[in-house]
């Protein structure tokens, strides 16, 4: 399929809005960003999907209107995206379109459990005149796995190198993790959280949807009982394979370690900031035998709070983004949604059972042929 167009979409659980990547890709270079653009949430729209994250009056039926809205989103964005790049629906393969996650939990109540991603795929398709591939988690749960992540099969068919050992980290509202050691063995998980809780206390505190750069954790103090305490969260001592979202790290979880207690705003930020850092290098020590280099990208990748304790963390290990290894720190996520379409179509799998745990490989996605 050499010199292909794909287009990604990827709109993930920071929920700032989501971004689009036009994608080439050929039998014998890397893929290439041939164009990006990004459309942000609006505020209303934000906040409905976050009340969604949790059982709520109607929510079926809310749902699926959510769904119809956000391919409505996604439609426009694509279609601005070909306007600009002056490119008709039939110059584009297909899209890879992730969704938004409203609800996680494999391994749920069954031992298989469930994943919704909304989006309505049908719709997109039909407003775009594009073939659509979604659904890319459901396949590996109901193998067995977790369903995510999923990018690290990306990560390996682009960033492998014979003679380095090389983590990927993914910060966005969950910080995901990569391992791809030399010997050609990969492992892939979420650390925990990303950006998320301090976005969420950001918002509460601020009326801000992010803390731009980590300035207002930067003007704070660790708390260090409360790091302590929120360390010792069951999930950060689970073996991988494993993968959690806002069904776990919400805002119920953060405020079970703020009753009664008289913290300032600021050192609370600072002290979240801390909580991803020190999450993330805790689970490269413990589960990544020998780290050479680690690359950011991601929302988090911009937070200069976060990369600088990350930074003292790491010591001697080198600290950069993905633009090093030239793909943006903004768009890895929808290129990998590209790649993921890409491979669905060629009939090719792309999970990774040793992973997500799952009984093997399996092609994912659903297709919605135009």
């Amino acid at each position: 399929m050499a010199g292909t167009l794909f287009i990604g979409l990827m709109s993930g659980t920071s929920l700032d809005g989501v971004d689009v990547a036009l994608v080439e890709f050929s039998d014998t270079h890397q893929p290439k960003v041939v164009h990006t653009h990004f459309v942000a949430y609006p505020s209303l729209l934000r906040a409905e999907i976050l009340a969604l994250q949790h059982p709520t009056q109607n929510e079926l039926e809310t749902t699926a209107l959510m769904g119809n809205t956000l391919a409505r989103l996604y439609a426009d964005a694509v279609n601005q995206l070909l306007s600009t790049t002056k490119l008709s629906p039939g110059n584009i393969i297909a899209i890879g379109c992730h969704g938004q996650t409203i609800r996680h939990r494999p391994g749920f109540k069954d031992g298989i459990g469930f994943t919704l991603q909304i989006g309505n795929a049908a719709l997109l398709a039909e407003l775009t005149g594009i073939t659509v591939v979604a659904d890319f988690r459901s396949r590996d749960i109901a193998a067995g796995g977790q369903g995510a992540p999923l990018v690290p099969a990306f990560h390996k068919a682009v960033f492998f190198h014979h003679e380095l050992n090389r983590a990927i980290i993914n910060i966005g509202g969950i910080a995901n993790i990569t391992y791809l050691a030399s010997t050609g063995s990969v492992l892939g998980f979420d650390s925990g959280p990303g950006n998320m809780l301090l976005d969420t206390w950001v918002k509460q505190h601020l009326n801000l949807n992010f803390d731009a750069d980590g300035a207002w954790a930067r003007s704070g103090t660790v708390i260090e009982p409360l790091l302590s305490a929120m360390l010792a969260e069951p999930y950060f001592s689970l073996t991988p394979p494993k993968s959690t979202g806002r069904d776990l790290f919400n805002d119920t979880w953060l405020n079970t370690f703020l009753p009664n207690k008289s913290y300032q705003p600021n050192d609370v930020a600072r002290t979240l900031v801390a909580l991803s850092a020190h999450s993330i290098y805790n689970a490269l020590m413990q589960h990544c035998s020998v780290v050479d280099e680690v690359y950011l990208c991601g929302g988090g990748a911009r937070n200069g709070m976060l990369k600088q304790h990350l930074k003292t963390l790491l010591g001697n290990i080198k600290l950069a983004t993905t633009d090093d290894l030239g793909l943006g720190i903004d768009w890895a996520e929808a290129v990998a949604f590209a790649w993921l379409a890409k491979q669905c179509l060629n009939q090719h799998p792309a999970n990774l059972p040793e992973v997500t745990g799952a009984k093997g490989a399996r092609i994912l996605g659903a297709i919605y042929q135009h």
